[in-house]
């Protein structure tokens, strides 16, 4: 039997934000917006979310220890984490707002829980209706294991009534889906390290099929837009791979997630932390023995 939906809504705003989350961070965000509307709670500047291991296990694939570990480590970097948006102002000039994403944060030891409070900005772009805002389902990006790629598919999927987008200028699209200024400052770099992996994962793993055109001026790059088209939908009933159940051990000094220490420094990415990378190497471990 397919599972029921998980539905993510998100204010178009928040989705063309600023910001820079782990994996790890964007995916604990996701699931507890999930949660929230599936306990019929809401989501409220006082009320705590709440996220478990097994939980996030099952969705994303990975082993429950994979799951304890990485919580506990999004832990720490959320509540340091900010975004920037633009809004109106009441006399219609430009107000860039800056805004933290949780007011407060906790790992509940030996339970595998972790509770966030959500500041009152993204509440309020999160739940406010009377705009344009995007729904996905959560299992669309639990197969991406790139924080770039989520990014990319939540940009594309906000314009999935046109299945294009217009022409985005090259330091915002970074902006949106959070490079740093110094990071892949060469062309060549940017395409094939953040760019033409999110469209590879994107194509691959949810149900959209996406390409890009680049814009020039002169001989330089000056930014891109997408076409995309909806793939005829036959997984959601198909029965999910087992995930494994027993984790990798390892206990050489600086692993991660069982993975070696020279293992996660030779594959790691630049904008990766050492756990995102971990984790990126846990669970594409863990689909190559599904």
């Amino acid at each position: 039997m397919a599972q029921a939906p998980q539905i993510i809504v998100k204010d178009n705003t928040l989705i063309n934000a600023a910001y820079r989350l782990d994996l790890t961070e964007q995916r604990l965000i996701l699931m507890s917006t999930v949660r929230a509307r599936e306990n019929g709670t809401g989501i409220t500047t006082d009320k705590p979310l709440t996220v478990r291991a097994e939980d996030y296990a099952e969705q994303f694939k990975v082993t429950r220890q994979a799951a304890y570990m990485a919580l506990k480590e999004a832990t720490t970097g959320l509540f340091e984490r900010q975004f920037t948006y633009e809004q109106l102002s009441k006399k219609g000039n430009i107000e860039v707002v800056k805004s933290r994403w949780v007011s407060q944060v906790s790992y509940v030891e030996n339970e595998g829980m972790v509770s966030i409070v959500f500041t009152p900005a993204v509440v309020n772009l999160i739940t406010r209706l009377e705009k344009e805002f995007t729904r996905y389902d959560l299992e669309q990006v639990s197969g991406l294991t790139s924080t770039y790629s989520v990014r990319l598919y939540e940009l594309l999927i906000s314009w999935r009534r046109f299945g294009k987008t217009p022409e985005i200028a090259l330091s915002e699209f970074r902006q949106q889906l959070g490079v740093a200024d110094d990071e892949y400052m060469r062309m060549h770099h940017f395409k094939s390290k953040v760019l033409d992996m999110a469209i590879k994962q994107v194509n691959e793993n949810t149900d959209i099929v996406a390409e890009y055109q680049q814009h020039k001026r002169g001989r330089s790059i000056t930014g891109f837009s997408f076409n995309f088209t909806l793939k005829m939908l036959e997984k959601a009933d198909k029965p999910r791979k087992p995930r494994p159940t027993k984790p990798a051990k390892s206990a050489e000094k600086g692993a991660r997630f069982g993975i070696p220490e020279a293992a996660i420094k030779a594959a790691r990415q630049r904008s990766e932390s050492y756990e995102d990378a971990a984790l990126r190497l846990q669970e594409e471990a863990s689909r190559r023995k599904a």
